[in-house]
């Protein structure tokens, strides 16, 4: 804790927006208060009359430095009344977080790593693990992700370093995609080394390369097009393992199916919508779009491209270029449908982290479609990709599963993003038509 003249205070640290909470707090804590610390879980602070603005984080002292910064002390927790604190706010949530960790202690889990003492399991086992491949754990490790379910954590050994992630609800489905993945295509998947089933939880070693989220180098783009291709070819006729696996079944005949459903979601969504811009979309510009789209599913579906391996996923970061091949990353949005909606998505984001340039993108598809020459003809290909980019926006917005869910597209963030999904889908529609007119 920090003294001060009007009382104690709890160490705070300063986290910039949109970065990862634990890795900042973790350094930060390191940095400005000597001390390693792992994150836990976010304290309840129903009842404590919270509402000075900060967020709480309950954390296990792992090591110190021997030197502490002057201005901290240790105290006794039999020594503290609500006015040993400045705010005593701040002596609410520390005997409110005690009593939470007591329950934990006692076997109440909300998760496995909300718990006292869990990293040092975890370290255990990382060195049992890698003790038979000739390597050994040295002291530091980055702690990505916090949260009772949920843990992503590196740590540097004297060889390469080896990545913890494991997953709780609503995502648990990625541990067993992440190990049928892993199986059926090494290398193209990061490989696992070992499992924690009781944690949902997987060790793998480093992908070295370059990640491409890091990088506007287009050749790295390319690399990754032609990568998602080989990846994608070589899943045909395994989508059954896959789908078993956990996968969404967003296959051409589901999506057909699913239209109209979809659309009928869609209508009171529409009619709903408060603001003037921009505008919603008609009844007939719906039926219109639902009509579209389910001849373009028709239509992609008569040049019998399988469906394959895919990914809603497809950002940057979870692509590392390596020296010979593309290693792809964070399966939790695997799913089985046409090939040629995933490269729409690496699309997507290389236009969010690069820009719109057309000739570039160009180039990209070109990489992509190189592969697909080999074992689909030209024309079927080049017809599927011209409907790809209407019915990859499809996809995904059916494929999430919000429009279906009436707890969640009732809330406005919801339901206006899957009104801005539908007006998408409605102008990639319009320029499928010109395309097909011209």
């Amino acid at each position: 804790m920090a003294a001060s003249e009007n009382g104690l205070l709890l160490p705070s640290v300063e986290i910039p927006r949109w970065q990862r909470h634990a890795e900042y707090l973790t350094a930060g804590m390191m940095s400005e208060w000597g001390c390693e610390v792992i994150c836990l879980f976010a304290p309840d602070v129903v009842g404590t009359g919270h509402g000075n603005g900060h967020q709480y984080q309950v954390v296990e002292c792992w090591r110190q430095e021997e030197t502490q910064p002057s201005r901290t002390v240790w105290r006794a927790l039999s020594s503290l009344v609500p006015n040993s604190f400045r705010d005593e706010k701040d002596y609410l949530v520390v005997r409110q977080s005690l009593k939470q960790c007591s329950v934990l202690r006692l076997g109440a889990e909300p998760g496995p790593f909300a718990k006292p003492g869990w990293f040092g399991d975890l370290r255990s086992w990382v060195g049992e693990t890698i003790g038979p491949l000739g390597y050994q754990l040295k002291g530091s490790f980055r702690q990505l992700n916090a949260d009772p379910s949920f843990s992503l954590i590196r740590f540097d050994t004297d060889g390469p370093a080896v990545w913890f992630k494991a997953v709780g609800e609503p995502n648990q489905h990625e541990f067993p995609i992440t190990l049928t993945l892993s199986h059926l295509f090494p290398g193209q998947v990061a490989a696992v080394l070992a499992t924690k089933p009781n944690w949902n939880g997987w060790l793998s070693p480093e992908v070295v390369g370059t990640n491409l989220g890091e990088t506007q180098n287009i050749e790295h783009w390319k690399s990754a097009a032609a990568a998602l291709a080989r990846l994608q070819i070589d899943s045909i006729g395994r989508q059954g393992d896959i789908l078993r696996a956990g996968a969404r079944d967003l296959g051409l005949l589901v999506l057909l199916d699913g239209v109209a459903p979809f659309f009928d979601g869609m209508r009171p969504l529409m009619e709903q919508q408060s603001k003037v811009l921009p505008p919603p979309l008609s009844g007939c510009e719906l039926q219109h779009l639902e009509e579209q789209i389910r001849r373009a599913l028709v239509f992609v579906q008569r040049l019998e491209i399988p469906d394959t391996l895919g990914h809603l996923d497809l950002n940057p970061w979870n692509i590392i270029d390596g020296l010979t091949q593309c290693t792809f990353l964070d399966w939790a949005e695997a799913c089985v449908a046409h090939p040629f909606f995933s490269i729409e998505y690496l699309l997507e984001h290389f236009r969010r982290a690069i820009g719109t340039l057309p000739p570039i993108e160009a180039e990209l598809v070109a990489a992509y479609v190189r592969e697909w020459d080999d074992v689909q003809p030209h024309a079927s290909v080049a017809s599927a990709l011209t409907r790809a980019p209407l019915l990859a926006a499809f996809a995904y917005a059916f494929g999430s599963n919000f429009w279906n869910d009436q707890c969640r597209y009732r809330t406005a963030s919801t339901a206006g993003y899957l009104r801005a999904l539908t007006r998408r889908m409605s102008r990639e529609a319009n320029r499928l038509t010109d395309r097909i007119s011209q």
